[in-house]
């Protein structure tokens, strides 16, 4: 077991958490240029080109509806992926919906995936998703014209173009980009796909969902392309009341692998996206709303929501029309493409640097009670997916603090005591390190934080 003093410590740590070092902080710095403004754009238009993509409409028409929307959606990453040499998996994960509120109908659910498998690791997935669907104010209309430009064409082209900028390189980790539908009626979609992923074995790490990535002009008034919000929540939805009781006495209400993932993407915002800030809402989405995490967050797998700053109410599920002077619709006029392009090119620098990591550090444990040192444990992993691990860092943080503060590097062990470092005044973390620099996000000990196996 490996110790230091605090002496020590403090000659090596001071600022905020680590970037990704070396090779794989060049890559990272050179995604963003990769993303294109004008490819989201054409992307977008396309999808609004279908008149309606709402989850009742027509889907045998080659041109209109949610059918061929998703038909042209597949095509898309049939194209990509035969760029890449056929790199992607493409398919299709569907399911019937009937006898709901919204959809009261027997109705298939569709969703379009395309995976790219990890060459060390590939059971380790982190995901992408964006919706296909839209809707006007009638959540049960599914003929009237519903452009839905930024909700969410806006997220479903910000994932069509990290397929085409990720899928040109390799990863030690599994990438999926996935387009979902029934995210109107009731996350259907997302609900489909994440039974699929657990009846598949994945072990999903992180899912970035992205819905409304292009509006700047806020209904309360304030223009502002320059943040982004990230939802998360903050204690697991399976949670079970041991696990509830252990957290009451050892935290961690504020440290679960979804919060923690949403810091790992505050950072890399600061360090790898230019004029680009993070707001991280200690929230699983907003107020009394939903998103297309909720359902992978619901199977106990860590997922946030990435999306703007200020939304503008009159241009999301509404009727196209004019009232009172006001312009109320989903249209193109909307949309900021250099704004999407920013948010696009913060999801493929975060799934590339997860996708890039060794495996997370598993079975965080810690212990330190009426001691002066705080010592963590965790289990290392073996094998061909531990080939691009290089070891640990160890982070903590001031209970109120909103983003890790302290690091240091230990090396290739699987525990490390922090002498004089008083387990009861700071939260602790473990994350993993790549030879080429690559970081997971920080693993907060106990059932609290864990990300799984």
């Amino acid at each position: 077991m490996k110790r230091l003093s605090l002496a020590a410590i403090s000659l090596i740590i001071s600022g905020p958490l680590a970037a990704a070092e070396g090779q794989n902080a060049a890559l990272l710095h050179e995604f963003p240029d990769e993303v294109s403004a004008q490819r989201i754009e054409a992307d977008i238009n396309r999808l609004v080109s279908f008149g309606t993509r709402h989850t009742l409409s027509e889907t045998a028409s080659e041109t209109r509806g949610i059918g061929a929307a998703r038909r042209w959606i597949e095509s898309e990453f049939e194209a990509i992926s035969k760029a890449c040499g056929g790199c992607l998996e493409v398919m299709t994960v569907s399911d019937f919906v009937e006898g709901e509120t919204r959809i009261p109908e027997r109705t298939e659910i569709v969703n379009v995936i395309a995976i790219q498998r990890g060459r060390l690791d590939p059971g380790r997935v982190v995901m992408m998703s964006g919706d296909i669907d839209s809707r006007v104010s009638d959540p049960l209309n599914g003929t009237s014209d519903s452009p839905g430009a930024n909700d969410n064409a806006s997220g479903m082209a910000g994932v069509i173009e990290a397929a085409r900028v990720l899928s040109q390189h390799k990863f030690a980790g599994t990438i999926v980009y996935a387009g979902l539908s029934g995210e109107e009626q009731g996350l259907f979609g997302g609900k489909i796909l994440a039974k699929y992923a657990q009846d598949q074995g994945w072990r999903v790490k992180a899912v970035l969902n992205n819905d409304m990535i292009g509006n700047i002009e806020g209904v309360d008034g304030v223009i502002d392309n320059a943040t982004a919000r990230v939802f998360s929540e903050g204690v697991r939805a399976v949670e079970t009341p041991e696990e509830a009781r252990i957290r009451r006495f050892t935290g961690g209400e504020v440290d679960s692998a979804s919060r923690n993932l949403a810091r790992y993407i505050d950072q890399l915002a600061d360090d790898f996206i230019p004029n680009l800030d993070v707001m991280m809402v200690y929230r699983l989405d907003r107020f009394s709303r939903g998103g297309h995490h909720r359902p992978f967050n619901e199977a106990g797998m860590p997922g946030v929501r990435i999306m703007e700053t200020h939304e503008n109410y009159t241009r999301q599920h509404q009727d196209l029309r004019v009232e009172d002077g006001v312009a109320y619709g989903d249209v193109i006029e909307g949309v900021n493409f250099d704004y999407a392009r920013k948010l696009t090119a913060l999801n493929v620098v975060a799934l590339a640097a997860m996708a890039s990591a060794p495996p997370f550090p598993a079975n965080v444990e810690i212990e330190g009670a009426v001691q002066p040192s705080t010592t963590l444990r965790w289990t290392k992993p073996s094998g061909r997916a531990a080939r691009n691990l290089k070891g640990y860092r160890v982070h903590w943080r001031l209970t109120d603090a909103p983003q890790w503060t302290h690091s240091m590097d230990v090396g290739d062990v699987d525990r490390f005591t922090l002498e004089n470092i008083v387990i009861d005044n700071y939260f602790f973390g473990v994350s993993s390190v790549a030879e080429d620099g690559a970081e997971s996000p920080v693993v907060f000990p106990g059932p609290a934080g864990s990300f799984g196996e």
